[in-house]
């Protein structure tokens, strides 16, 4: 039976190679999404180990957060910025859980005793034409290794927004302003959230949803992003 299976997993392999998500080369057996030569080459961060890293200063005085973490420097045309794209526009939702569970593993190393992992939501309407929202997939990706459960329901975006992508900081805020709304409190009430996003920029969008949630009576917030642009 054993037999069997490995001539099976060696024909499908052999026509159907799995393909790496940062080269298209064929990955070998022991690699998962991205293959090794990518993965040395994505630019971490470290954030974790560090309370006075980049992320955590750019939200400072914005919003109350316990912990604040990216996993990689973003930059323009660079491997993460063509993982996240295919992240986002191109269905890869496999890259996004297989970057969630090393956020997952940095988040782990520090014992932050989360107890709910919070996707920054989508409008309905961007989810449907996208598919999924990408930041689920990475919530995903950081539940399997930490084991907490992952909520997708409590927190609404109940307003359709531009694209944040050629506005600055001001405009961002006034764009995502009153954008979110809890739906669920009860579900939320005096717990450690998680909140995650993919990219980390201006920070407004984070903000805006983080002090949306910590409305919410007993709540704690700690923010953890893919990536963080310069």
């Amino acid at each position: 039976m054993q037999l069997a299976r490995r001539l099976i997993d060696g024909v499908t392999y052999l026509f159907f190679p799995r393909l790496c998500a940062g080269c298209n080369r064929p990955l070998v057996r022991s690699e998962e999404v991205i293959c090794i030569r990518c993965e040395s080459l994505i630019p971490f961060t470290n954030y974790h180990q560090i309370d006075r890293n980049e992320t955590a200063m750019r939200l400072w005085g914005r919003c109350a957060f316990s912990h604040a973490t990216s996993l990689t420097y973003f930059s323009k045309e660079g491997l993460l910025q063509h993982l996240i794209h295919n992240l986002k526009y191109a269905g890869k939702s496999e890259t996004g859980f297989y970057l969630g569970k090393l956020l997952g593993h940095a988040i782990k190393e520090q014992n932050w005793k989360i107890d709910l992992i919070i996707p920054v939501p989508l409008h309905r309407k961007k989810e449907q034409i996208r598919g999924y929202n990408q930041s689920l997939h990475i919530c995903l990706g950081i539940a399997d290794i930490l084991q907490i459960p992952v909520d997708n329901t409590s927190v609404h975006r109940k307003r359709f927004t531009e694209s944040q992508t050629d506005k600055n900081r001001e405009e961002r805020l006034k764009n995502v302003r009153d954008a979110f709304t809890v739906v669920n409190p009860e579900k939320i009430k005096y717990k450690h959230v998680l909140l995650v996003d993919d990219v980390l920029t201006t920070g407004a969008t984070i903000e805006t949803c983080a002090n949306c949630i910590l409305k919410t009576p007993g709540t704690q917030i700690s923010i953890a992003t893919l990536a963080i642009a310069g």
